[in-house]
């Protein structure tokens, strides 16, 4: 039997199945669907890092059929009451698939454990309130019992306001749980990504053993916008970047994101515990 091809009634032209395509924010250009995931979602033509959920984040990094999520039904109690939190919460889970900005678990990353985060931005703007607080203490004491290192993909527009001091506490509940890792000598590995700025950058993902951010990432406790309008000051041009921190000694290696599953092999390779295949 003859497959029926759908038409443009208008002008007798075979439609194009929509989905096909899609334009690089940055360069405009058009981008084969099919290929997008294959290229890591990075522009082929000019180089532009598109913002991965976490989801893809695990699809990409971790070991295929070797990630296993920890507390995915946490959700926040909105210990303020605040008005149209939790609509908008739910509008978001619905949306998304997740009951938070943050994802965590155990994977294996080129046979090696690890302990596994990864922040989605596209859930209220991947901010942190006392979900996300409590949901990376959680794999930080999970890297420290299994003594495997702890790698965080980070990037967030800072505390939630709808959570007020809850949220802010946050910040010190986090960074002491790094200060832990560290006088139990676990690694703690972040990678910086598009955008990272507020109470996430300026708490635990300030203090990791080895930072790593992708080219291009938006990287800063206040955005450039709001600097230059409460101060009345013209910042440097690329200020806040991932090359402008790694130039000022905030970072310490910026690479593509092609580059970027090697270089965490071979420094999980380097920081974690021999396996035994490797000692034979």
């Amino acid at each position: 039997m003859s497959q029926h091809r759908p038409t443009d009634n208008r002008s007798g032209a075979e439609a194009v199945p929509e989905g096909l395509w899609t334009k690089c924010r940055q360069c405009g250009n058009m981008l084969y669907q099919p290929e997008v995931s294959d290229d890591l979602y990075v522009c082929r033509h000019c180089g532009h890092h598109s913002r991965l959920t976490a989801r893809q984040r695990i699809a990409i990094t971790a070991d295929e059929g070797s990630f296993r999520e920890h507390d995915s039904a946490m959700r926040t109690s909105d210990p303020l009451d605040f008005p149209g939190y939790l609509e908008k919460l739910r509008e978001d889970e619905a949306q998304i698939g997740l009951r938070d900005a943050l994802v965590w678990g155990e994977c294996t990353i080129d046979g090696i454990p690890v302990s596994f985060a990864a922040m989605d931005f596209s859930f209220r703007g991947g901010s942190m309130g006392a979900v996300v607080g409590e949901k990376f203490v959680r794999a930080a004491e999970h890297s420290i019992e299994r003594r495997i290192p702890l790698l965080v993909f980070a990037c967030s527009g800072g505390a939630r306001m709808q959570e007020g001091i809850v949220s802010l506490l946050q910040m010190a509940k986090t960074t002491a749980a790094v200060g832990q890792m560290g006088r139990a000598a676990v690694p703690f590995i972040v990678v910086y990504t598009d955008p990272l700025t507020a109470g996430v950058f300026a708490s635990f993902a300030s203090v990791a053993d080895i930072v790593i951010a992708e080219q291009q990432s938006l990287v800063g406790f206040a955005g450039p916008r709001v600097i230059e309008r409460a101060f009345k000051i013209k910042l440097p041009p690329g200020s806040h970047t991932a090359e402008f921190q790694f130039e000022h000694g905030m970072v310490d290696i910026v690479v593509s994101r092609r580059e970027l599953q090697p270089l965490l092999v071979r420094i999980l390779r380097l920081v974690s515990p021999r396996r035994e295949a490797d000692a034979e």
